[in-house]
């Protein structure tokens, strides 16, 4: 496939098979936008597709990030066949887990909540650099967590006391220190037409992932995709960049997120990780 699109906006939408990102494909599709769909399963990425009354408009992609060998490969589809990204919304994720007690590993062999939630959308954000310094204004956007635990460097695969919720909330710690880190690498490299914010979207919506590991919901769907869509279009936070966001106000993520040392040490570990398994 080789798609041009125009001028039509193109948005790369990961884990838009269930939850919050179908309702943002679906959104995004509906109105017009080109949604690149990531999903992990064919019959899921299927139902969507049928779902969409447009479905030129929404190009469904198979790819499972517990291997960063499909995130690569992924990657490597989406930059063949489009020639700008205008929005990246890393949305995908595991949650704590129904069984919190069990650690569970990708098929790298490395912890399964570091894997997804942090080294899928850092590898694929890396690879897709390029293409989103093709779009004349791109937003990087992070699905985060208010729920953030420090990052340990001395077992970063979580092997000494293993409990599900730590694991999910140092993955996402993780994700927002390389949100704050990206954007001061990119305004130190001039590149300024990309921005990259993180958000907690909202508390334990009715997800798939909420229910099975809490059983209960807090907050409605339409809560998160509401301040989710604000990164991605709104005009108040165009060229705003490198900030965390609670719903739909800026908030402070916790202190080793504004580290500059632990971010680079973090980044230097997880560009490691990730080159071991091109």
């Amino acid at each position: 496939m080789n798609a041009t699109n125009g001028d039509r906006r193109i948005a790369l939408v990961t884990g838009a098979t269930d939850g919050m990102g179908r309702a943002i494909a679906r959104d995004l599709a509906a109105r017009g936008w080109v949604v690149i769909a990531h999903g992990r399963n064919q019959e899921r990425l299927d139902s969507l597709v049928r779902d969409v009354s447009n479905s030129a408009t929404l190009v469904p992609y198979l790819a499972d990030f517990a291997s960063l060998t499909e995130v690569h490969a992924f990657a490597n589809e989406v930059a063949a066949d489009f020639p700008r990204i205008d929005v990246l919304l890393n949305n995908a994720g595991v949650g704590s887990g129904a069984d919190r007690t069990m650690r569970e590993e990708s098929r790298d062999g490395y912890e399964l909540r570091l894997a997804v939630n942090y080294l899928a959308p850092f590898a694929l954000t890396n690879h897709l650099l390029p293409t989103l310094r093709d779009s004349a204004s791109a937003r990087i956007v992070n699905v985060a967590s208010v729920g953030q635990q420090p990052f340990d460097f001395d077992d970063p695969m979580l092997t000494r006391g293993y409990e599900g919720t730590v694991a999910y909330s140092r993955s996402k710690l993780a994700l927002i220190a390389f949100t704050f880190e990206l954007a001061e690498r990119m305004r130190r490299g001039g590149i300024d037409n990309i921005t990259a914010n993180a958000l907690h979207p909202a508390s334990l919506m009715p997800t798939t992932m909420v229910m099975e590991g809490w059983g209960h919901s807090l907050s409605t769907l339409e809560e998160g995709v509401e301040a989710t869509l604000r990164l991605i279009e709104a005009s108040d936070v165009e060229g705003t960049s490198g900030r965390y966001y609670d719903g739909l106000r800026e908030a402070r993520a916790k202190p080793q997120a504004y580290d500059a040392a632990a971010r680079r040490t973090l980044w230097d570990l997880s560009e490691s990780l990730v080159r071991d398994r091109r």
